[in-house]
């Protein structure tokens, strides 16, 4: 890891309530996300800050968890102190049980 380290959550903490933040390719989220997840691919983060909330919970997601921390990362140093990242991204969220749809009509996976 990278610098200081960023605020985390597992898979099986995050909230009912919580805004979840993807921001992986469009290739991964159409494969399989979390159902209500707002897609917002990580190099559009900078151009796009805005609409992150800076209120409620924020849960940052990728893949493995890698480039969600980045996201974090950036988003603390610009003035968000409600971001938190995936532990685990993606793949500890499949694997915790938690729910997963598709964009493609296929069946939701973590690519």
């Amino acid at each position: 890891m990278f610098g200081p380290q960023v605020p985390s959550v597992s898979a099986a903490d995050v909230t009912p309530g919580a805004y979840l933040l993807d921001v992986r390719e469009p290739d991964e989220w159409t494969a399989g996300h979390a159902p209500g997840a707002h897609h917002l691919p990580m190099m559009e983060v900078p151009a796009r800050m805005a609409e992150v909330p800076t209120d409620g919970e924020v849960v940052v997601v990728c893949r493995m968890g890698g480039r969600s921390g980045q996201v974090v990362a950036y988003l603390m140093n610009n003035g968000w102190d409600n971001v938190r990242n995936l532990d685990g991204g993606m793949r500890s969220w499949d694997a915790a049980g938690r729910d997963i749809v598709s964009e493609d009509g296929q069946a939701a996976r973590v690519i």
